[in-house]
């Protein structure tokens, strides 16, 4: 028998693994030794085969996914390289033609947007991805949502019955208005008020106290505005037609002469249109965070870029649908303020608040104001008033800011030019000249204070008051201070009601009680009477 025959099983393993220099006691044919080793090779043996086993499992799924990977990236280069057989020479087909044509009209409509993006890239593909990558956030936020905490349902928006004076227009619709303060024959100053966007004639001021008119002898009439409240829609509105509704329900009213006009926020848009449209019966204008167009002609593009500074990005997106695929904003409008459910300002509106802002929001007085007036805003729940607001606001006005006060164009001969070019001549101003006061604040951040700088810009006449560490809200809403503070700034001292001139019946009925006298006299009047 050869050597090898006679070698022991593990000085056969120890041939194949090597000498690693470890030495187990009792080495050669000592049994023990050789019982230990066995013992360790059994052990490490099945520990082998455990991991062999669970590798082998893991090792089969791996296969299995890389396999598929593998198998799905070559079916789709096959089907990418049978498609582009297929469509060679396609690009000469009808089909195509109209297609490229489709494309090249999207991107141009899309060019708009290249301002928001990097340089030299293409709108269509970026825009594309964007919505994509939208797309599939909107999906993982949905998969994500499964939060188990009970949250509040929110309440169901109650309209009240019909309740509001109307009168009838020229051209047969209805507006619908309210009065506060004193009556129209004890009236010292007319004011009225057109609301913003989700507004109606309810809003007003809010929470201007009955005792502030009377003390100032004020009239305040706000009104709905075409297919707002109560107010019969206007199928072709616009801003002149929007002055022209402000007239008939002064004349209506029988406001006498002028009457002051008040803009807050979106309103302030149609308060514009007044003083552009009808100056000769515009006493004077108050505006609180007034907003303009943000494509006024005469806006430049860095006061531009900063009227948008401090928008949320749903906001910017609102505005943009608004500019340019108004047909859109329905779907979000029914979603939100038209859904038939209460629902946060902020949130509706997609609007940025401060801390001021927010402390008044948060009050029970504004909540109860907030779901009446928004109530009654969405009344006739028909979306289309709502976004002929929207495109109204950025869409051309028909007029600029700097149209409501011009120095007066004359035409003067060769002589007058040089003579004005030594002597500093005062031009004559036309437009409107009544007094406009413009209340900012400086926290404001849904009407930038940007604006009000850019009003003054284009409209010398305008006095702008900045209001520190007030937002769009607090100072126009639930502040009797304010709202005094206001009052005397437009009016001067209060000085009550005007006392009504006495009627030819009144003047007559004095005049018999004054010969009826002598007959009423008491004895001790009539003995005296008979001494004289």
């Amino acid at each position: 028998m050869s050597a090898a025959a006679t070698m022991t099983w593990h000085e056969d393993l120890a041939t194949l693994v090597g000498d690693t220099g470890i030495r187990l006691p009792g080495a050669g044919g000592d049994a023990p030794a050789a019982a230990n080793v066995a013992a360790v090779g059994a052990g490490w043996y099945g520990e082998e085969e455990e991991v062999r086993a669970e590798e082998g499992w893991v090792q089969q799924v791996k296969g299995f996914a890389e396999s598929t990977a593998e198998m799905l990236r070559e079916l789709g280069r096959g089907l990418w390289d049978v498609a582009a057989q297929s469509l060679a020479g396609a690009e000469d087909s009808e089909l195509a033609r109209r297609l490229k044509k489709r494309a090249a009209a999207t991107g141009k409509r899309l060019s708009f947007m290249n301002e928001y993006l990097p340089e030299e890239r293409d709108p269509v593909r970026c825009w594309l991805i964007v919505a994509a990558v939208a797309f599939v956030t909107l999906l993982v936020l949905g998969a994500g949502s499964g939060d188990e905490t009970p949250v509040e349902l929110p309440k169901k928006i109650i309209i009240s019955p019909p309740s509001a004076s109307r009168i009838q227009l020229p051209d047969g619709r209805h507006l619908a208005y309210e009065e506060q303060g004193v009556s129209a024959d004890r009236a010292r100053f007319s004011l009225i008020a057109p609301h913003s966007f989700l507004s109606s004639r309810l809003a007003g001021i809010p929470g201007i106290s009955a005792s502030l008119l009377e003390e100032f002898g004020a009239r305040l009439v706000t009104y709905d505005l075409p297919g707002f409240g109560e107010s019969d829609p206007h199928p072709g509105r616009n801003l002149n037609s929007s002055a022209l509704d402000m007239l008939h329900l002064a004349d209506a009213l029988s406001i006498p002469d002028k009457f002051w006009v008040v803009g807050y926020s979106g309103g302030g848009m149609h308060a514009w249109s007044a003083l552009r449209y009808i100056p000769d019966r515009i006493a004077g204008a108050a505006m609180f965070a007034p907003m303009a167009n943000p494509y006024d002609s005469k806006m430049t593009k860095d006061e531009r870029h900063k009227t948008w500074d401090r928008w949320s990005t749903k906001r910017k997106l609102m505005h943009i649908l608004a500019r340019r695929f108004p047909s859109i904003l329905p779907i979000f409008y029914r979603q939100s303020f038209l859904s038939g459910k209460q629902g946060q300002l902020e949130s509706w509106l997609s609007l940025s608040l401060g801390k001021k802002d927010k402390t008044l929001l948060e009050g029970p007085e504004f909540n109860a104001f907030w779901e009446k007036n928004v109530a009654e805003s969405v009344r006739q729940g028909d979306a289309r008033p709502f976004v002929e607001e929207a495109v109204l606001q950025v869409s051309d006005w028909g007029f600029s800011l700097s149209d409501i006060q011009m120095q007066k164009k004359e035409d003067r001969g060769f002589f007058e030019l040089i003579k004005s070019l030594f002597n500093q001549v005062e031009r004559e101003w036309v437009g409107f000249l009544g007094p406009i006061h413009i209340w900012q604040g400086m926290d404001d951040r849904v009407v930038s204070p940007s604006v009000a700088e850019f009003v003054r810009r284009v409209v010398p006449g305008a006095t702008v008051h900045k209001l520190l560490d007030e937002g769009h809200f607090s100072y126009f809403c639930f502040c009797n201070e304010c709202h005094r503070q206001i009052f005397s700034t437009l009016f001067g001292i209060p000085q009550g009601p005007i006392d009504p001139a006495p009627q030819p019946s009144d003047v007559a009925s004095e005049l018999a009680e004054e010969a009826t006298a002598p007959d009423n006299l008491t004895e001790q009047e009539q003995g005296t009477s008979s001494l004289i």
